[in-house]
């Protein structure tokens, strides 16, 4: 919920009779947040909104985090190794949940196929992050296109499928309760601030919307939502990409990662200064190259830290990372709470000198410990939690 967008046809004021030049009657639907004291959009539709053919409990969906006692114990730090996922299928079906709490699921994923059907996630928003291939994501407000580096924001309950080029790559956060940018980013009016660390020109919004008044995009009518965990299959009596305009703050779009516009300090300032999002519980933040610390005798390098509060989760994408040794691009680390943060032994005062940085990855805090699901078993580093030892 960036600004507010508007695409295509749009009658000149709401709840008010929109016809077609036809003459038909156009079906305004309303998709509001906070019941109905927060962002909203407007969609108009061609056809009826709510009418469906079928309805039946769904045999096809992506797994839903398991518990496994044996993958949360002992208390120690983890790695898990995204490689390791077997790559196939379409986004609809393919998830690997590897961590969560009631504010977030963290999966991975790597589809290699288009999906066939349209899905609307019930349950929270979610944020996907592309770490390698390109994509389409089509949805009532249009086309957006994506690809390696960007975030994408898809809103609770938006009805959208995929289109890959290719097999991608990519980790998804579902956020229980939304996800926005820090009220602190904005002015009085709303307007990202001078100091934010993105403008409102680096996001990107949908190109469309894809119906107009002379032609529907008569794709699946097969639509599967997601809620409490489960999902319903519903056939839709007409198309699904029906809107011919929509305005409003909700919305799909894709922020590339390397426009995060990264801060530097005389002396090593906490990793909220690299905060992009937030959600209730958690803290989504990117560590992009920059310039480190100045201060003649600052120590860039992270300092070990009891962080009793949170849980820190890192995808490692490109680069140097001054704080740890044996991990790549891909590689995923859990330092839990109880157990005190820090780079691994050496890090810390080989960094001292440093004048810039080039990693690139990003970060989740989460104040409600992340339960490592029966999932992560087969994609954990068993020796992570070892490598800190300096004998």
């Amino acid at each position: 919920m960036i600004d507010r967008q508007h695409r295509g046809v749009l009658p000149l004021k709401p709840h008010t009779a929109f016809r077609s030049p036809g003459g038909s009657l156009v079906y305004e639907e309303m998709v509001t947040r906070g019941g109905f004291s927060g962002p909203f959009s407007y969609f108009y539709h061609l056809y009826p909104v709510a009418g469906h053919r079928e309805l039946s409990l769904a045999s096809r969906g992506f797994a839903q985090p398991e518990v496994a006692s044996h993958a949360a114990l002992p208390l120690k730090r983890r790695l898990y190794v995204s490689h390791r996922i077997v790559p196939g299928g379409q986004p609809l079906d393919v998830r690997f949940p590897i961590l969560f709490n009631s504010d977030v699921v963290v999966s991975l994923a790597r589809p290699s196929e288009a999906d066939d059907a349209y899905f609307s996630n019930g349950d929270g928003d979610e944020l996907w992050f592309l770490h390698e291939g390109q994509a389409r994501l089509e949805s009532p407000c249009g086309w957006l296109d994506v690809q390696a580096g960007d975030y994408v924001w898809i809103p609770r309950s938006l009805i959208h499928r995929w289109h890959l080029v290719g097999e991608v790559r990519a980790m998804i956060i579902e956020f229980s309760g939304g996800m926005f940018v820090p009220e602190i980013f904005r002015n009085p009016v709303g307007q990202l601030r001078m100091d934010a660390p993105y403008t409102h020109r680096d996001f990107v919004t949908p190109t469309g919307p894809i119906a107009t008044f002379d032609h529907v995009d008569d794709g699946p009518r097969d639509l599967f939502v997601k809620k409490r965990g489960h999902f319903t299959h519903y056939v839709a009596e007409y198309p699904l990409m029906d809107v011919v305009g929509w305005d409003g703050f909700v919305y799909p779009f894709a922020f590339a990662i390397e426009k995060y516009q990264a801060k530097a300090g005389l002396v090593h300032l906490p990793p909220t200064i690299h905060t992009t999002f937030e959600a209730p519980g958690a803290l989504i933040c990117s560590f992009v190259p920059r310039v480190v610390d100045f201060h003649p005798q600052a120590i860039p390098c992270p300092y070990p830290h009891s962080s009793v509060d949170c849980d820190e989760l890192i995808l490692y994408l490109r680069g140097n990372f001054t704080s740890r040794r044996g991990v790549g691009p891909g590689a995923i680390s859990l330092h839990p709470a109880g157990v005190a943060h820090g780079p691994h032994p050496g890090a810390y005062e080989a960094s001292i000198g440093t004048a810039r940085t080039d990693e690139l990855a990003v970060m989740i805090d989460t104040l409600r410990p992340l339960i490592p699901t029966h999932q992560s078993i087969p994609l954990e580093d068993e020796g992570y939690h070892s490598s800190w030892r300096t004998s």
